[in-house]
Order: C-alpha cells, then structure tokens, then sequence
C-alpha cells in the first residue's frame, strides 16, 4: 500500500479521550493542496512536539476513518508505526513554498463554509478563511482540571508504560489549559463571530509566559493577545485554519473552531482603507 505523504499545519492542544487516552488531532495538507485529519494519534505513542514540526512533510499508512464521516478523516493503519519525517518547507521568500501549498482554496465567506459543511455530499470540517476583519483576542477562565475519571484511567495507564519502559523520560499527563482563547472578528456580511482557538502553539506560548512572568496569569495571558492579536492580526497577512469536531458537525450552527493561523508578513504594497 502506498504511503501518504502530508505537509503538517496543524497540531491541536491535547484532550483526554476514554478509548485513546490523551491526543492530539493532526491535520494538514496533500501534495495536490487538499486536507487530509489524522486521527486518533495518542501521546503517549507519539511525541509529538519533538516527533514532527509544523510543516514537515511526513509519510504515514493511512486508511480511512469509517466511524468519522467527516471525508477529510484519515486514521494510521498501525499506531505502533509513527510517521516519517522526509522534509520539511521553511518561510524563505515570505512562505512562498507555504502559500503554494495552503492557499490554494481560502474561503472569504463564513456562510458559504458553513453551507459546505452542512452539504452531506461535501461534509467539509477543514479550511483555510480569511477574515475580513479581526476585533480582538480575548481570553477567558476555564475548568481548570482534567475529568477525573479519564485522568484516572490515563495515569493508571502510564503507570504501567512507565513500568516496562527503559526511557528516561516516563510519560506525564499534559497540564490543561486554564484559560480558552478566542479571536472575534466580523465575516463579509459584517456579522460578528467568536471562535475559540486550540491549537498546540497558544496553549505551549501560554505555559511559556506564564514561566517567564513567574506563575502571574494575567500578564501571560496578556503577552498570549499580544502575539496573536498585535502581532498576528495587525501587522501579518492573517489566515485562519479552522476545523469542526465530529461530536457537533452536524448539530452546531457553527461547528469550527480555530486549529491554527497562517500568518506570513503582508506585501508590501498592502494598504488599509
């Protein structure tokens, strides 16, 4: 069987799971710029802040998920064979090797994604949106602790990984995030939105600030806003890649959320009217 060769662009902030313990979603894209999800990866088998980066390209055997009915859903024939690293494209030339690959379908309309995710002979849960014009960045408390039962069974889990494992580095639960963060912008018919994002970066620049500001929440979350709303969304040419979860795709008026962000410098030659 021939294996699928995936540039990466997407890591999301791992969630405790019941039958896969802690994952992560994985997503990116296909040499002809189409998405492909690969789901379930568990942490515990992959690490995956070391294992692959951001736009690598990866080799994985993959088969469709049957039980997503989301097309995009792909799922490792093995779990015990990680994917191979054979490349990787950097920002040379302001991401142009990037923009080739992920701008080849950006949707400008929030409805006419929407209309396709709900379209049963289309179902699309992955895509790239460029918004017309982002408000702000905000955060807001959340649970500050894992479900308990899950995080339960993972620790038991892990224990007995640990047990048999000859790493120096035994297997450790990902904190959950205090805080959920949110861009609000307005689509093309001026209509006002909030989608929280969660991908693996914000969560990882989070724990980092929160370190370097020496436990203060506050200023973390502030230096958090700063990267991605004066930064990203004021001074870089801002996509956002977004994706649904298969629990609320067909039941949620709007079931993305914000996965990752695409954010080379602007031209030049940009102007704001």
């Amino acid at each position: 069987m021939a294996l699928t060769k995936v540039l990466i662009t997407v890591k999301t902030y791992p969630t405790l799971a019941s039958k896969y313990d802690e994952l992560v979603c994985t997503a990116g894209f296909r040499e002809d710029g189409s998405w492909i999800r690969i789901y379930p990866i568990p942490f515990r088998k992959l690490d995956y802040d070391n294992q692959y980066k951001k736009y690598d390209w990866i080799e994985c055997d993959l088969k469709p998920n049957t039980s997503d009915f989301r097309p995009e859903s792909y799922r490792p024939v093995s779990l015990d064979n990680p994917p191979k690293i054979i490349g990787h494209v950097g920002t040379e030339g302001n991401w142009q090797l990037r923009k080739d690959i992920v701008l080849r379908n950006v949707y400008n309309s929030m409805e006419e994604l929407l209309k396709d995710a709900k379209d049963e002979s289309k179902y699309t849960s992955l895509a790239v949106y460029k918004p017309p014009v982002i408000h702000d960045f905000i955060y807001e408390p959340a649970e500050r602790e894992w479900d308990a039962k899950k995080l339960a069974k993972l620790k038991a889990s892990a224990q007995q990984i640990n047990m048999f494992s000859k790493s120096d580095n035994p297997f450790e639960v990902v904190n959950k995030l205090p805080y959920k963060f949110s861009f609000v912008f307005s689509d093309k018919t001026g209509k006002e939105r909030t989608m929280m994002i969660e991908d693996w970066e914000t969560g990882q620049l989070y724990w980092n600030c929160l370190k370097r500001h020496e436990g203060n929440e506050k200023k973390a979350c502030e230096d958090v806003k700063k990267k991605y709303f004066d930064d990203f969304s004021k001074t870089k040419d801002l996509y956002l890649f977004l994706g649904t979860t298969r629990e609320f795709h067909l039941v949620a008026p709007n079931p993305f959320v914000v996965i990752g962000t695409f954010h080379p410098k602007r031209d030049p030659q940009y102007k704001l009217f």
